[in-house]
């Protein structure tokens, strides 16, 4: 899920974790800290030289005082938001798309959607692949949470479900893997959450 309107960059520059944009855009040491090592509350804004203005979109649901209760083997709230900031997300499932369309923080906003052949993914980036078994952003659940929370495809559990599926850094080919675009959009209807959608981006 990503911005709408970003298609485009996505295709000339790839598909970046927050790490990969800041190193796009040439952010070094300490100017780099309050979008890689710190909570987002908000989208914020990162510049390029050339290309302009990048959103990077908020962490609503990971504020420190809930994400610190989490955390385990000594990693601290920096330790996490860094480490969620060098990797690329995937839903594996759809139903997992739709709650996030519908969550407060997005629904009634329209959003771009990437859909990728995961088999060829998995063979192109199989060294670089982790797989979680819950949403590693939302801090509200509770949930133990680690380094090890990170699975390569061969330590993965097999009888486990697969809610994310992660590439580090990015996937700056994402048009060799990516079959479709399209836009989508979370709404109340008749006082229930839906999804809908709107129109296909890509290919046309």
């Amino acid at each position: 899920m990503c911005e709408c309107d970003s298609w485009a960059s996505v295709q000339r520059h790839g598909l970046l974790s927050v790490t990969g944009l800041l190193d796009f855009c040439g952010y070094e040491g300490i100017k780099r800290e309050p979008f890689e090592s710190q909570w987002r509350p908000d989208k914020m804004n990162i510049y390029h030289p050339k290309y302009g203005a990048i959103v990077l979109r908020d962490q609503k649901p990971m504020p420190p005082d809930a994400l610190g209760q989490c955390l385990t083997g000594g990693m601290n709230t920096s330790d996490w938001y860094k480490l969620l900031n060098s990797k690329t997300f995937f839903w594996v499932n759809i139903e997992r798309l739709k709650r996030m369309l519908t969550a407060r923080a997005y629904i009634n906003q329209a959003q771009w959607v990437i859909t990728v052949n995961t088999d060829t993914l998995l063979n192109r980036y199989v060294d670089t692949i982790t797989l979680t078994p819950f949403n590693t952003g939302f801090a509200y659940d509770n949930r133990p949470r680690g380094i090890g929370t990170f699975k390569t495809l061969e330590e993965w559990t097999r009888t486990r479900e697969v809610v994310e599926l992660a590439v580090d850094y990015g996937v700056p080919d994402i048009t060799k893997f990516a079959i479709g675009v399209t836009e989508w959009k979370g709404m109340w209807e008749k006082g229930e959450k839906i999804c809908k959608q709107l129109r296909t981006i890509w290919p046309i």
